[in-house]
């Protein structure tokens, strides 16, 4: 796998674990009734995943990958922070311009009335997954396999509850179970095209790597804290929501240990 290309890696990563979403989903087309509770310690879950995934997979090398290019300690650390604020920024200006409308938060952006429902909450999945496919294919572009790996893995992890709470959503908004899970599944589909971004512009320059991987971290604490974690506090489960949250980030912790 040391002999594939970083481009092919990243992109073929981000598609498998974009795709975990449709798996995540599969519970809805059976009889199987996920509690409020549960869905709430599954989204914990699944932010916790992306958190430690963040900081260890995303944030410690990129500081390494900028001191390998000959920037020290105070520099690679200035390259770091610029580029999770940036990544940060990126997705609120984005959160503020763009109709879209989340599943449980509701509508944001401009006047929205204009586009119908579905190709809001089209543009919201976009929004929420770029970041995760973006993070795995710079992880792969870097030309560390390992921590690639680790990303893909951890992503794919969080994608599963993910999956499975973007169905359950539709589904008491009565919508059919066929639709519900295809809406879930299609949401996976926007990973590839970030880790093929990511992987590409890493692999063309590779000064750039602290900085895309700082900017792909960024955007995902952005999206773990404006809208992950305000949902399993919203009925009254937070409790619940910690647990998951504190079980995905040591699980993607040992995962990224092992696997690096």
């Amino acid at each position: 796998m040391q002999e594939t290309s970083p481009v092919v890696l990243g992109a073929v990563a981000s598609l498998l674990a974009g795709l975990a979403t449709g798996l995540g989903a599969i519970p809805i087309l059976m009889t199987v009734r996920v509690s409020a509770k549960m869905q709430d310690a599954l989204l914990g879950f699944g932010a916790g995943v992306m958190l430690s995934a963040s900081f260890f997979s995303l944030i410690l090398p990129a500081l390494e990958a900028a001191q390998a290019e000959g920037a020290g300690r105070s520099l690679a650390a200035t390259i770091v922070v610029l580029g999770i604020l940036i990544g940060a920024g990126t997705l609120a200006i984005l959160n503020r311009v763009i109709p879209h409308e989340h599943f449980f938060t509701g509508r944001e952006g401009r006047d929205t009335r204009v586009l119908a429902r579905i190709w809001l909450f089209v543009i919201a999945i976009t929004l929420h997954n770029f970041p995760e496919g973006l993070a795995v294919g710079v992880g792969f572009g870097g030309g560390n396999v390992e921590n690639g790996t680790a990303l893909a893995i951890g992503i794919g992890l969080q994608n599963l509850p993910e999956g499975l709470a973007v169905a359950v959503a539709l589904l008491t908004q009565h919508y059919s179970r066929g639709y519900a899970f295809a809406v879930a599944f299609a949401t996976g589909l926007v990973e590839p095209v970030g880790g093929l971004l990511g992987a590409g512009v890493v692999t063309l320059a590779r000064d750039l790597l602290p900085w895309g991987m700082a900017f792909a971290a960024g955007a995902m604490i952005f999206v773990i804290s404006s809208e992950i974690i305000p949902e399993t506090h919203r009925r009254g489960f937070q409790h619940a929501g910690t647990t998951g949250l504190m079980i995905g980030m040591v699980l993607m912790l040992y995962l990224d240990v092992i696997l690096g």
